[in-house]
């Protein structure tokens, strides 16, 4: 029998390592070509990986919410005699580029089946009682350092690396099983507590909101809009409609939003930190926060701008419905130009969304209730919804964002207007 080598392959453009979400098989299970073996994360889309060849699993690299580089051994299959594993090394990383949306790799990512049992040494797991190596051991300061950390005594890792050297690989493989060892003392001392790993969508919007917070210098602005005559003209449309879902006040929001940015161009700005440069868009490509079960995902609704009310609501439902059900690609939920973000009827009286970098202005729907107010001179009751708002105060002053959700207020509160045309200066 031969073993096959396959290697984390190149999942898009720039990607350079992914991290694992979670296995659908382990060491000694027999697996088909095709079926799915991983699930892995990279910059945005979970992508689920298949099996590039039939066989017998001999090891796995990397546990939940660990990363894997592209290039770098991601699990060992037995053959069985006579198998060939050359057709299903250009088609595995294809499979699992397809699923991301993305580009196919490279034939080259996968190694070929010649490789040996000692090739695949780092890719195995570490015994569970190791012998300790006599004489002085090689490796590297930083991985002497995340040895320490770990609580791995580096005289019981074999080193793959030139002379017995441990390598990166040989590090994480010792470290896996140490971790999963402590995490069952910490279980076992404390029953009545759990620990989750954060991993996956999860650890991106850790990440990335933790980054928006301290790099972006928010300014929060709330004001409370009438939309009596919105909520009308909603349902007067739903009468109307003779098929298809019925309409949120999201996809008129949009419409009126569209409609102010072509007044307030420097909020349809995304921010280059690298360059020092704001990249003003002409199209509108606007970003809907969908909640799911995964957590926090933004699908893109591109060229808003070019479509109809009822386009951009069922673009909206099919962008939220492909993200809810993690089939969303990565071009679906990249490239947003601004964001709106509703929590429907949970909208509570005012919010302080953050803003999804590098955009620079983010709009938040609050949840609309009837109440009394005061119209000319007398007490009536008016459907009121508050919109929350933040912007980025670097480059958005504090009176052009007033100025910008009094313009939408104003559409809102009269949304016939939404839809006449802007009459142009000569």
């Amino acid at each position: 029998m031969s073993q096959y080598i396959f290697k984390m392959p190149d999942l898009g453009e720039g990607t350079v390592e992914a991290e694992i979400v979670a296995w659908h098989t382990k060491p000694g299970d027999q697996v088909s070509e095709d079926q799915l073996i991983v699930e892995v994360m990279t910059d945005k889309a979970a992508v689920e990986v298949p099996a590039p060849v039939s066989g017998r699993v001999v090891s796995v690299t990397g546990a939940p919410g660990e990363k894997v580089a592209v290039g770098s051994p991601l699990i060992v299959f037995e053959l069985n005699d006579g198998a060939s594993a050359q057709p299903a090394r250009a088609g595995a990383p294809a499979a699992a580029a397809k699923a991301a949306g993305v580009a196919a790799p490279a034939p080259s990512v996968a190694a070929g089946p010649k490789q040996t049992a000692a090739q695949a040494a780092p890719a195995r797991a570490t015994p569970a009682q190791p012998a300790t190596r006599p004489g002085r051991v090689m490796a590297s300061p930083a991985n002497r350092r995340r040895a320490h950390e770990a609580g791995v005594d580096l005289r019981t890792v074999a080193g793959s690396g030139p002379g017995g050297r441990i390598v990166r690989s040989d590090l994480e493989a010792a470290i896996a099983p140490s971790a999963v060892a402590k995490s069952a003392a910490v279980l076992t001392a404390a029953p009545d507590t759990t620990e989750i790993k954060v991993i996956g969508v999860r650890r991106l919007i850790a990440e990335r909101m933790s980054e928006a917070k301290r790099n972006i210098p928010h300014f929060a602005y709330v004001e409370e809009v009438d939309v009596t005559e919105l909520e009308s003209l909603r349902q007067h449309l739903n009468l109307a409609a003779h098929k298809g879902a019925a309409l949120s006040y999201l996809p008129l929001v949009v419409m009126a939003l569209i409609r102010v940015l072509e007044s307030f161009p420097q909020c349809n700005v995304l921010y280059d930190a690298a360059r020092g440069v704001l990249v003003r868009h002409r199209a509108v490509h606007v970003g809907i926060a969908t909640q799911t079960p995964d957590g926090l995902k933004v699908p893109v609704v591109r060229n808003a701008q070019s479509l109809g009310l009822w386009a951009i609501a069922a673009e909206i439902r099919r962008l939220a419905e492909r993200a809810r059900t993690n089939k969303a690609t990565r071009e679906e939920l990249v490239g947003s130009t601004i964001t709106v973000t509703s929590l429907g009827k949970l909208g509570g009286i005012a919010s302080t969304p953050i803003i999804n970098a590098p955009e620079v202005a983010i709009i938040g729907l609050n949840k609309a209730v009837e109440r009394p107010v005061v119209q000319q001179g007398a007490v009536v009751v008016r459907r009121i919804m508050n919109l929350s708002s933040s912007f980025d105060h670097r480059f958005v002053d504090g009176y052009d964002a007033a100025a910008m959700i009094q313009a939408l207020k104003e559409l809102l509160e009269h949304p016939a207007t939404i839809f006449i045309p802007t009459v142009k200066s000569p």
